[in-house]
C-alpha cells in the first residue's frame, strides 16, 4: 500500500478517530485544530498536530496543507468555517480535498467551490447499520452501482463441490473473492477453483443483491 501524507482539519470525535485510523494504516497524518485540549490528545497519536485557526489562509499555507496528498475537513457544525477552509485550500492548490457536510445545501456549496469528495459520516453509518440489520451475512454495501453487496455465505448444501463446479460467476453473476474454513479466523483470498468446500466453510461473495436470493448454499 502506498504511504500518503494526509491532513485532518478539525480533531473532534470524527476527525480524531479518522486520523488515528489513518495512522494505524501506516500513513503520515498532520492534524490541525484551534482547541488546545484536542491538540494535547492528538500529539502522541498523530505524526504532527498543530494548534491554529484553519480559517486563516496564511496558517494553512505556512503549515503546508496544500502540499499534502489528501486533506480532510471535519470542523463540526460550522458550515461557514468548512466552506472558507475548503476555498482557501483550493486557492492554495491542494490536490484532493474531502469535507464533512451537515446538510444537502452544505454539500452543494462545497461541490460548487471544487471540493473533491463530500462525506456525511452519520448518514453513512446509519445506512450501513440499517442494511446490516436486515441483510443476513452482510459485510458491506459497495458504492459500485445499485445494491452491490459483499456478503458472507455459510456452506451447507454445497459440501464436496468446488468453485468450478458451482460456476457462480456464469450462473448467477456472483464472484467469490475469499474463503474462510470452518473454525478459521482469517480469510484466504482468491481461492483456487478446484478447492473442495466443506460444511461450515464461509465464502465472501460480491454481486448484486437480487442475485444472492437465488442461492441455496
Amino acid at each position: 500500500m502506498a504511504k500518503f501524507e494526509i491532513g485532518v482539519i478539525g480533531l473532534g470525535k470524527f476527525g480524531f478517530y479518522l486520523a488515528k485510523a489513518l495512522v494505524g494504516l501506516g500513513h503520515n497524518v498532520v492534524g490541525l485544530d484551534n482547541r488546545p485540549e484536542r491538540i494535547k490528545r492528538a500529539q502522541d497519536v498523530l505524526t504532527q498536530a498543530y494548534e491554529a485557526d484553519a480559517t486563516d489562509k496564511d496558517a494553512l499555507a505556512q503549515l503546508g496543507f496544500a502540499e499534502l496528498n489528501h486533506v480532510i475537513i471535519s470542523v463540526g457544525h460550522s458550515m461557514e468555517a468548512s466552506i472558507l477552509i475548503a476555498l482557501y485550500l483550493k486557492e492554495l492548490g491542494a490536490p484532493d480535498i474531502w469535507c464533512k457536510a451537515i446538510s444537502d445545501d452544505h454539500e452543494k456549496l462545497l461541490l460548487k467551490i471544487g471540493v473533491d469528495h463530500v462525506i456525511f459520516p452519520e448518514r453513512f453509518a446509519a445506512e450501513q447499520l440499517a442494511r446490516s440489520l436486515v441483510v443476513p451475512g452482510l459485510i458491506d454495501y459497495l458504492p459500485m452501482g445499485k445494491a452491490i453487496l459483499l456478503k458472507e455465505i455459510v456452506i451447507e448444501n454445497w459440501e464436496g463441490k468446488t468453485l468450478r463446479d458451482l460456476d457462480l460467476t456464469n450462473q448467477y453473476g456472483l464472484q467469490v473473492i475469499a474463503i474462510k474454513h470452518k473454525g478459521g479466523k482469517e480469510y484466504t483470498f482468491v481461492p483456487r477453483a478446484d478447492q473442495k468446500l466443506k460444511k461450515g466453510d464461509v465464502l465472501a461473495i460480491v454481486g448484486k443483491e437480487e442475485n444472492f436470493e437465488k442461492l441455496k448454499p
